[in-house]
Parts: structure tokens; sequence; C-alpha cells
């Protein structure tokens, strides 16, 4: 059985009496925390938490917690040795150190920390953002065996993988693909917050770094054959998208994963991977070469592409063609197959059908001479640059027409990158499972995420990768093998280290029919999901989603992927723009037979009663800037309509002496600036000089900054005082009955004395 609710002498009282109570609100104070102590054993059950009462001084204010905190302490003399700011401070005779009063210059959470006895107060910001030195310490060898298994199942799949992206997709060497598998999941283990979410190349992004090297060869800055300046094209692009989350991660913008709508990502991937099947379909029939020296398809829309494919079908290489959708087959068989048989024999997973496929038609291409009979092969797989790696910083001013050509596609790159990387993160989750499990204590965070695939992307650009994102199905391959730690992404790398210094010798004789079925296979899953959400918007009568997802796939096929970007990234802004500035605003109804249920009478007027003279206006947002414009207006509408969905062109049907009382419900108010403070002003002084009464209900407390806005804004004596601020619905109705009769009495005094 639960404990009852502490009485208020228990809730509010200080538990030592040195702590001035002002600064105190309810926690518990005695224990003695150990950041690897189990939390049932280091909290008892009053511990409330609570907030510090003092102000915050200028240093928290600029620069946060953790930079005011962990580089200039908590201005209490921290456990590193570092000088305090006065406090005072006395043994409670177990050695434990408590404030008394208020102090100057202290946070919420050094406040709890000291107060709960946290040690390495000013570290634990340095673990928190450098999530390394978490689960490095809590490592078992027991994990190793399968973050290896995990590794090698991994580096069997997606290396042949990268090679492709980089070679079919990115139209650079293919040795480019495999620096996004040696520095990205290396950096993303020392500063990512999901514990088994592996990074790397994705098909969507290699494509749009092609579309940039296309579109930088198209305006002559490059050669078609120009591999080093391709790749440097590359690295511009990667390090691009890097230095956007980046700075998205440092100015706390985790939530612009919300940006993308479902539709336009939906129809935008759809249309992606209908592209990469078309684009792969040329090196498949082996008209590669008859491509090239056609005018307009080797950089034309995939239209042109489908229309060159039909009138040249009679020119297909035989071996090529057999190759390469023998290879796409097998696979999508063993994909099929792992699908049907894996939730009985989990096992299956750790098959490595894609790396047996490569291999395979490696030593067939090389016993049975099928180069000598126009099987195009990989080659010499080598850096553009003679140097394994090569590093060279991309923001450089030479690179600035790159730059200003890779803006746009850059910051989409990096908001699909981030889109995809939160899915499989909130997928996975971080380290909040049984101890048994892994590792623990790594909380999820958006902002932590852009920084770290930010740092990553910049450095793999620095080294001309392609972009690297979490991908959910890598991830789950990672998590379903054994993978349990970021152990798996550092040995991925370290493999991907052995294998460009030691390796690439062996894949001289990997057809590029191979890797572009790999790619299709790839494509496939892109669209496969797509019929899934037709059925669904269809179902639930969502037309203007439908409408958007088939304008952003037609614009991507007739015309280019550019404008499907600009498209769908512009339709989603306006409709996110039109969300937030449309304010919410309801007319209440009274539910018969209650005292006090009043809903919004807009759907079913018929069931509801309307208090004659009274309009009452719910407003259940906060209200800013971005949602005040119009708010006249609406208001308008309810007032001559009674509802805010018709259309202004019609005649008045609210009578207007059911407009004499206005009653603004604003519980939903929890915040409100300048610009909505102004407008709300200028409202009820519009009412008030028409003689009509205005009262506010479910207001914040007097000491509430809201309140004080109104107070301030002089909306409160405009109003005719505190009075017409009343708790709730039926009392403002009330109000407006006292203050109806009380203006008769004055208006007819003779009325009075009868």
């Amino acid at each position: 059985m639960q404990a009852g609710r502490p009485n208020s002498s228990s809730s509010v009282s200080p538990p030592d009496p040195n702590i001035d109570a002002v600064a105190y609100t309810p926690t518990q104070m005695g224990s003695t925390y150990n950041p690897r102590t189990n939390d049932a054993q280091r909290l008892s059950p009053d511990s409330y938490g609570g907030r510090y009462g003092g102000e915050r001084d200028l240093p928290h204010g600029i620069l946060g917690d953790a930079v005011a905190d962990g580089v200039l302490g908590d201005g209490t003399g921290d456990d590193l040795g570092g000088q305090g700011n006065g406090a005072d401070e006395e043994d409670d005779g177990d050695g434990k150190k408590k404030l008394k009063g208020i102090v100057s210059g202290m946070s919420t959470t050094q406040w709890l920390a000291r107060k709960h006895g946290v040690k390495g107060r000013r570290t634990m910001y340095l673990v928190y953002y450098l999530p390394f030195l978490n689960w490095i310490t809590q490592y078992r060898w027991s994990y190793l065996q399968g973050d290896l298994i995990a590794a090698l199942t991994m580096a069997s799949f997606y290396i042949p993988m990268s090679l492709s992206y980089a070679s079919n997709l990115g139209h650079i060497p293919p040795i480019n693909g495999l620096y996004s598998f040696v520095f990205n999941p290396l950096i993303y283990a020392f500063l990512g917050s999901c514990p088994q979410m592996v990074v790397g190349p994705e098909a969507a992004g290699s494509l749009l770094v092609g579309t940039v090297v296309r579109s930088s060869v198209d305006q002559g800055h490059i050669g078609d054959d120009d591999d080093a300046m391709n790749a440097v094209v590359a690295g511009v692009v990667t390090g691009m998208a890097g230095a956007a989350i980046f700075v998205a991660g440092l100015t706390r913008l985790g939530f612009l994963d919300s940006v993308l709508s479902r539709p336009f990502l939906r129809g935008f991937i759809s249309a992606i991977g209908f592209v990469i099947v078309v684009d792969q379909l040329i090196p498949e029939m082996g008209l590669s070469k008859l491509a090239k020296h056609t005018e307009g398809v080797g950089h034309g829309s995939s239209l042109e592409k489908v229309i060159f494919l039909v009138e040249n079908v009679t020119h297909a290489h035989g071996l090529t063609c057999g190759v390469a959708f023998g290879s796409f087959a097998i696979i999508m068989v063993c994909r099929q197959l792992k699908r049907y048989i894996q939730p009985r024999y989990p096992s299956v997973a750790y098959i490595p059908d894609r790396f047996i496929v490569v291999v395979l038609s490696a030593v067939f291409t090389w016993r049975l001479g099928w180069d000598k009979k126009g099987l195009e092969i990989l080659g010499n797989v080598e850096s553009s640059t003679g140097s394994p790696f090569s590093f060279r910083w991309p923001f450089v001013p030479s690179h600035m027409h790159h730059v200003r050509e890779a803006m746009s596609t850059s910051f989409l790159i990096a908001l699909l990158g981030f889109f995809e990387s939160s899915v499989a993160a909130k997928s996975l989750g971080g380290g909040e499972g049984r101890p048994s499990e892994g590792i623990q204590g790594m909380s999820l965070s958006a902002n932590r995420e852009l920084v770290a695939l930010g740092v990553a992307n910049i450095v793999g650009g620095c080294f001309m990768a392609l972009p690297a994102f979490g991908g959910y199905g890598r991830s789950k391959v990672n998590a379903s093998t054994g993978g349990k730690t970021p152990m798996s992404s550092i040995i991925l790398s370290l493999i991907t280290v052995i294998c460009v210094l030691f390796l690439l010798p062996y894949f001289y004789y990997l057809p590029k029919a191979v890797l572009s079925a790999m790619i299709s296979v790839v494509a496939y899953s892109l669209i496969e999901e797509c019929p899934h959400d037709i059925r669904f918007f269809v179902r639930i009568r969502g037309w203007s989603e439908l409408a958007l997802m088939f304008l952003i796939f037609a614009a991507t096929i007739f015309y280019s992927l550019p404008l499907g970007i600009a498209l769908g990234v512009g339709l989603s802004l306006l409709s996110v723009i039109k969300h937030s500035t449309k304010p919410r605003i309801q007319i209440l109804g009274k539910v018969p037979g209650t005292q006090d249920q009043f809903e919004n009478a807009e759907y079913n007027p018929q069931s509801l009663e309307f208090i004659e003279g009274c309009l009452i206006v719910k407003i259940p947002e906060p209200l800013t800037f971005a949602n005040t414009g119009d708010l006249k207006n609406r208001l308008r509408r309810l007032e001559l309509y009674g509802t805010t969905a018709a259309h202004p062109s019609l005649p008045r049907v609210r009578a207007p002496e059911h407009n004499k009382n206005i009653i603004f419900d604003v519980h939903g108010v929890t915040s409100i600036d300048g610009s909505g403070t102004q407008v709300l002003t200028e409202i009820v002084d519009g009412y008030v000089d028409r003689g009509e009464r205005v009262f506010f209900c479910r207001v914040p407390k007097s000491n509430h900054p809201v309140y004080k806005t109104f107070e301030k804004s002089g909306i409160v004596g405009r109003c005719g005082g505190p009075g017409h601020f009343v708790k709730n619905v039926n009392e403002a109705l009330r109000m407006t009955e006292i203050v109806e009769i009380g203006e008769f009495y004055r208006d007819h005094p003779e009325q009075g004395g009868a």
C-alpha cells in the first residue's frame, strides 16, 4: 500500500534547520551517492528531488549549468579542490558538508548533487557529454565475444556495400566508401549516446552526394573522369552536412527530426529507391558505355533513363545481365528465407549471404575469365591521392564554388541522416535495461546525437568519405548478432582499416554488376514500405498526405532529385509554419445536466447549452508572435458565426446580444511573449470600448509570469480589476450576473430604492 500524501508541515519544512527555508524545495538530504550505486539502494522513499530557490547568476544564465559548473565550478568549493564563493558550510557530524542559507551562483543540479552527497560533481558533466568514459568503465570481457561476432558480421555485409555506394551512387573512388566505416563508427563510439547503434553510409545520402558530383561535372568545375576532384567534392558535401548538424547540436536543435513530415519522407525515400533502381539497371544490363556516349542519359532524369533502357534493351550484355540478376535473385531469396526462419532459428542472422555472393562472384570471374568476356570488374581499388588515408580540409577558399552548390543538398543529407539515426536510436534505446543487458546509464539525447554525428562527418569529410549516419537495419544486425556495446563499432573500424591496408587487391575481380545488384536490393527495401503507407492514408482519408507523397515522387522521377528536395522541404516547412501560426481557439458550450463541464461547441452544438449573453472562448496554448497574428480574425468569426470554420463571406448568424460578456478560459496559456501580449491587449481594449465585459478564468496565480504580464500590460485594469480574474468558467458566469445587476442599479438608481 502506498503511503499517503505528507501533511503541509512535513512537506515544506527543511530537514536541516541550517538550510534557509526560502532555498528549500522538498528533497531527500541524507543519502550518500555513488554514480555506480543502484538507485534503489541510494534513494529512500521520501526522495522528492526539488528545485533550488536561489536566483540564477550571469554565468549560469549565459553558459548553462554544464559549462558554468563543470568549468567554473559550482561556486561552493568543489570536489576537485576548486575555491568556493564563501558559502557557509558546517559538518553534520558524519563528515559531510551542509550548506547554510541561499548560495549565489549555484544551479539546481549542483544543489541537488551536494545535498545527496554526489561525488564527482564537476566530472559528471564530462561523463555525460563524453559517453566513452561511462561505458568503458562498465565493459566486461564477457561482452567481447558478442561485439567481435557482431563486428565481423557487419563487416561482411556492409564493407562490400560501401564500395557499391561510393562507385555506383556517389561517383567517387570505391575506397572512399570504406573511409566511412573507418572514422565515423570510431568517433560515434566515443561521443554517441546509443550503445548499439552503428553509423555508416546510406543509399539516400550517397545518391545525394552523387547529384552534387554530377552537378559539378555539368557546370564544368571538374572532369567526368577526375576521381581526385570527385572525391574532394564528396568530402565538401560530407563536411558541410557534418558542420550543419554539429552546429544544430550545439544550439540544441534536436527537434529538427520532426520538421520533415512522414508523407514527405515516404514520398522522397520511395522516389530515391526508384531512382536508384533505374540508375543501377544500366550497369546491370551492361549498357554503361553506351549510356556514357548517349547525350542526356548519364545526367538525365529517371524518365529519360527508362526510355533509354527500353530503346536499347536489345544491346544488353548477356553475361552481365545473368550475373547481376542472378545475384539479385539469390540475395532476395536469402533475405526472405531469413525473415521466415529467423524467429525460430535466430542464428541464421549470422549467415553472411551477401559476403558469400561477393566472394563467389569474384572467384568465378577470376577462374572463368568473365572479365575477358565483357563483364566489367572493379579493378584496382586505391586512393585517388596515392596515400591510404589522405587528409584534406574541405572548407578552403578554392572549394567555395562547391560549397555553394552543395549547400541545400548537404542540409537535406544532414536532416535525412539525423531523422534515420533518431528512428534507430529510439528503437534501440539507451543503456536503460536490466544490468545483464549491457551498458547502463547512457540516456539518449537528440542534441548529443547531433554533436556526435556532426563531429564524425566533419572528420569523415576531411578524408573525403561518404556521409555516415545511424541506420536502423545495420544497428539491428549489430544487436541481433551479439553486439551490446560501442566496442563493436570500434572493432568494425579496425576491421575496415585492415581491409584498406591489406585486402584491397582481393577486390580486383569483383564484378560491378554484383555491386549494382546489392544496391538494387537496398533500393527495393526503400520502396517496399510505400504501399503500406499508401493503404494507411487511404484508410484514414488522408488525401492531402497522399497528394504530397505523389507530388514529391513525380517531381523527383520526371524532373530531377534537386527539385524533389526543394519541393518537399518547402512544402514541409510551409505545413509546419501554417500549423504553428494557426490559433486553436474554441467556443465552449455547457454540457446539459452538469454544473461545471464545458466542451468544444463546434463539433456537436446541438448537444450543448449556450449561455445567453456570453461568448466563452478557450485558448488552449501559449500565446506567441507566431499564433497571435490571426487571433483577432478568429475571434471575430466566433462572434459572427459561433465557429472558426465558416467562410467570412457568410452574413452574421450569431446575435450581437450573445457577445455582451466575453469569457476567456486561458488554462492552456502557460506563457505569453511580448507580441502575444500586445495583440491580447488590443483585443481586450476593443471589447471594452464597445461596451462589452471581459472576464478571464483559470488564470495562473498572481506570482506567475503570465499574470504579472497581464498586470504590466494593463489587461487586468482594463477588464475591471482582479475581480474579473476567477478560478473557473462557472465562477465567471456568476460574475457576469453580479456585474450586470450592479450596472443595472447604477444606471437605474430609482429601482434600487424600490
